[in-house]
Order: structure tokens, then C-alpha cells, then sequence
């Protein structure tokens, strides 16, 4: 079969797999029927994720129709449609029993796919854990509606979940990029008070703007983030600040512009160290909450796109076939012709 693989660092080439096969009583054939790139692809070709496997196939977002199953599986079967989960977890260690399942106790726990074992940028994927990992798509919903549910929109939903946002309280997004537009969607879901976004791109300000008009969307090299937050709020920052871009100047700017006693969720990956300057920050009182997705909310939110309530279909600019892949990842790397998200049939 197709599949692009990861080679070494720096190098994506896209190659021929034999088709998997199941391995385990746990596991899933999946025949991928659509896929997507994520910004964290691009970290394991720059060397900034230290534990993926050279020669692993890439590629955690897809969605895809269940071929076989092992003896264990009950949850899904043949011919279901499926979302496919970022994360591998076994659902009985302590840590997937308190619902923290990026910290799975199993050896290919967390983040396994398309990072240490093979991924969904092919023509088949086999899924470990398959009970925990899938989640039937319900007939009203398409596979474009359903291709994030697995990765940045369980990101932006998790983020909302434990940035504890009240109803009425400020909060302040730093980052509309996929994730960040992903957690835009499910922070209105808690009925805020009033919501700010930092972007520096212009196309993506102005694709808030139009989607969102109720957002206010600020450009931060422009505009003091956490003058404009204090401004919303009247009460010294955001209640909440939430974290999805990832460099070294939104870091700095999210604790900045919190409220003291405010809540930071971080939810970039990052590519080198960020720095707490603690003497700074002395007096703010502020609860960091950090660390990867932990994605056990899937069906919710496959009933919330059901309901209506979240569409992220607009951030998919762009469809290539499995066969020209390598163009889909040029055009996402240097962000050329307006892309968001780029989907990929394979």
C-alpha cells in the first residue's frame, strides 16, 4: 500500500508498506478514507519530537471505515465508519481510569500513532487499542465534518474543559491556527463573557472575524494582548488564557496577560525550552495547566457536529490525493495559498 513515511530527520518520502494486519485481540483495521497533516508532522521532521521512530508511517487526523477486528473489539465493527484517536490508551492502568489517557502505562500509550508505530497517511492503519480508540461516526455526519475529532478538536475541547471557563468569565486565545480555531469552537460552548484572539496572520484574523463576529480578534504586534485583555475583563487580564501557537513570544504573552489568580492552559508543543521568570511573575498567583491532549471525549463531540453546534469543515483549504502528498506538505510547511488545513484521500 501507500504511505508516507518519515525516513530521518528532516526527509518525508512517500513510499510502499505492505498493508497491515491485526497484531492483537485489541486491535483494528481501519481503511483510511480521508486524512489530514498537522503542524505536529512537521515537529518530527524538524527533530523536535525526540521519540519518533524513523520509518514509521505518518499521520494521526484521518478518519476511515473498520475492515477487520480482534476477538476483544465490541465497540465497532466491519463496514462502521470511524473516527481514529490521536492517543493509544488501554483504559484499565490508573492513569486511564482517572480519565488522563495521554499517560497511558502501556508501552505504545499516548501518542503512538504516526509517531511510534505507524500512522494513517496511508491507504490502511491498524489501530491498537481499538475499544478505546474508535468512535463510530453517526450517519448524519461526513467524513470532512468528523476529521478533527480525533486530534485538535479532543485538543481545543480538553483545553476548554480544564481552563474551568465560567460563564461570563474573559478568555483569551493566543493562536488562530487549526487548534486554535478547533478550542475557539468549543470555548463558546461555555458561554464566556466575552472572547479575544491574537493572530499575526492576516488571513487568519479575518477568518475569525467573518466566522466568529463576536470574537475580537487582535493583531499582537500591534496591540498590547494584555492591555486589551485587561480592557474586556476590567479586572487586570483574562480569566482564562489558553496557549495553542507555540513560540517563544506567545509563552511569555500568555502568562502576561492573565488576571492574577487566572488560569494558563498551554497547549502548543514547542519546539525549544520556554523559560517561567518566576521574580516576574511573583504576586500573579497563576494555576499552569500543561501537557498533551488527553482525548476520551470523542463521542461528545461527534454528538455536538451532529447536533450542529461545531463545524470545522471550513478549515480544510485544501484536498490532495495520497499520490501527491508531498505537495500537501510543501504547501502546508511554507503556508502558501491561504492553507489552513489540507485533507488528503487517499
Amino acid at each position: 500500500m501507500l504511505a508516507c513515511i518519515y525516513e530521518a530527520k528532516g526527509k518525508f518520502v512517500l513510499g510502499e508498506k505492505p498493508k497491515p494486519e491485526i497484531l492483537e485481540p485489541g486491535d483494528a483495521i481501519v481503511r483510511v478514507t480521508l486524512a489530514s497533516i498537522c503542524t505536529s508532522d512537521l515537529h518530527i521532521k524538524h527533530g523536535s519530537v525526540p521519540r519518533a521512530a524513523e520509518g514509521i508511517t505518518l499521520g494521526h487526523e484521518m478518519v476511515g471505515v473498520v475492515e477487520a477486528v480482534g476477538s476483544k473489539v465490541t465497540k465497532v465493527k466491519p463496514n462502521d465508519r470511524v473516527t481514529v484517536n490521536v492517543e493509544t490508551f488501554c483504559g484499565e492502568c490508573f492513569f486511564c481510569r482517572h480519565g488522563f489517557v495521554n499517560n497511558c502505562e502501556d508501552k505504545n500509550g499516548g501518542w503512538a500513532l504516526g509517531c511510534r508505530i505507524d500512522g494513517g497517511q496511508a491507504e490502511y492503519v491498524r489501530v491498537p487499542y481499538a475499544q478505546q480508540g474508535l468512535n463510530r461516526i453517526p450517519d448524519e455526519v461526513r467524513d470532512e465534518q468528523a476529521l478533527f475529532v480525533g486530534d485538535i478538536l479532543a485538543t481545543g475541547y480538553w483545553a476548554a474543559k480544564i481552563g474551568e471557563i465560567k460563564p461570563g468569565d474573559t478568555v483569551f486565545l493566543i493562536g488562530a491556527g487549526p487548534t486554535g480555531v478547533c478550542t475557539l469552537d468549543c470555548v463558546r460552548l461555555k458561554n464566556p463573557g466575552h472572547i479575544l484572539v491574537a493572530e499575526t496572520d492576516p488571513a487568519r484574523r479575518e477568518y475569525v472575524r467573518r466566522r466568529y463576529p463576536e470574537v475580537k480578534v487582535i493583531d499582537p504586534e500591534l496591540e498590547d494582548p494584555a492591555a486589551a485583555a485587561s480592557a474586556l475583563s476590567g479586572r487586570g487580564g483574562a480569566d482564562v488564557v489558553i496557549e495553542a501557537a507555540g513560540t517563544e513570544k506567545t509563552f511569555a504573552m500568555a502568562w502576561k496577560a492573565a488576571r492574577p489568580n487566572g488560569i494558563v492552559v498551554i497547549v502548543a508543543l514547542y519546539d525549544h525550552p520556554q523559560i517561567l521568570p518566576l521574580p516576574e511573575m511573583y504576586g500573579k498567583n497563576l494555576t499552569f495547566k500543561t501537557g498533551g491532549v488527553d482525548g476520551c471525549d470523542c463521542d461528545e463531540i461527534l454528538e455536538l457536529i451532529r447536533q450542529g453546534k461545531i463545524d470545522t469543515t471550513g478549515l480544510i483549504t485544501h484536498t490532495f490525493p495520497l499520490s501527491r502528498i508531498m505537495e500537501a506538505y510543501e504547501l502546508f510547511e511554507q503556508r502558501k495559498d491561504g492553507v489552513i488545513k489540507v485533507a488528503v484521500k487517499p
